[in-house]
């Protein structure tokens, strides 16, 4: 017997044998009553309105009204289901946070993340419920990215990221001796990152806190970060400010 309600779910793409690949993921894992299917963003939201669903397991790359519009639109509802975006692009991952997602699935879809992303689901719904405005909602910073590389797409967790520099109109992760470019911006980086875990210290550079190993001043008696890899970072005047918190100063 389960301790949880099933999760009404409706799930929404375009893509037929996306959605029955969903399906049979779902009947697997348990725990979710699949209430409807919609291949299109506007009968995603009059599925959505009439059937009240707790989860939306919903594509971003549709035609017409495409998975963010969807998610602005209920989330203007009362009674706003929880949003789990499942794509086969990893570059929407900054606007799924901009409007509130649980969590950002890229296909085709690991068994073991689903069943993560509605556990995910289920504690969202259920500090709502409760009326809980936690300090750090389910799903409110960034904790993985999908890069890709020449086998494929590659998931890379936040918190193994060292420091992201900015590339143009890309920005590079840097993990160990690699690295990967990811089209994002550095300002939604910003906000998607968790600032208990990075910090920004150039209009180019954001540094994990626990990668900087110190401080220094150049001659000009600007600050550098050392870093743990032996390298330097410049520190940008208008980021002077985080030298001090960091440093307690």
């Amino acid at each position: 017997m389960m301790d949880n309600p099933p999760l009404k779910t409706l799930v929404v793409d375009d893509e037929p044998l996306a959605t029955e690949r969903l399906q049979l993921l779902l009947a697997r894992i348990g725990g979710v009553d699949l209430v409807g299917t919609a291949s299109d963003g506007e009968a995603a939201c009059r599925m959505a309105e009439a059937l009240s669903p707790d989860l939306l397991l919903l594509d971003i790359a549709m035609p017409g009204m495409d998975g963010i519009d969807v998610a602005r639109e209920l989330g203007r509802s009362a009674a706003r289901p929880a949003v789990v975006f499942v794509t086969a692009f990893d570059h929407f991952a900054v606007s799924a946070f901009e409007v509130e997602a649980v969590d950002y699935l890229v296909k085709p879809v690991d068994p073991s993340r689903l069943e993560r992303a509605l556990e995910r689901a289920r504690a969202h719904l259920a500090k709502r419920e409760a009326g809980i405005q936690a300090s750090a909602p389910a799903g409110q910073y960034l904790d993985e990215f999908w890069a890709s590389d020449l086998t494929g797409l590659v998931r890379i967790r936040a918190i193994d990221i060292d420091r992201v520099s900015a590339e143009r109109d890309y920005m590079r992760l840097h993990v160990g001796a690699r690295s990967w470019l990811i089209h994002h911006s550095m300002a939604a980086l910003e906000e998607g990152l968790d600032p208990s875990l990075f910090v920004r210290l150039h209009r180019s550079a954001i540094v994990r806190r626990d990668f900087i190993a110190g401080f220094q001043r150049n001659a000009s008696g600007r600050w550098i970060a050392r870093l743990a890899d032996g390298t330097e970072q410049p520190v940008g005047r208008l980021y002077a400010d985080s030298v001090r918190a960091i440093a307690g100063r």
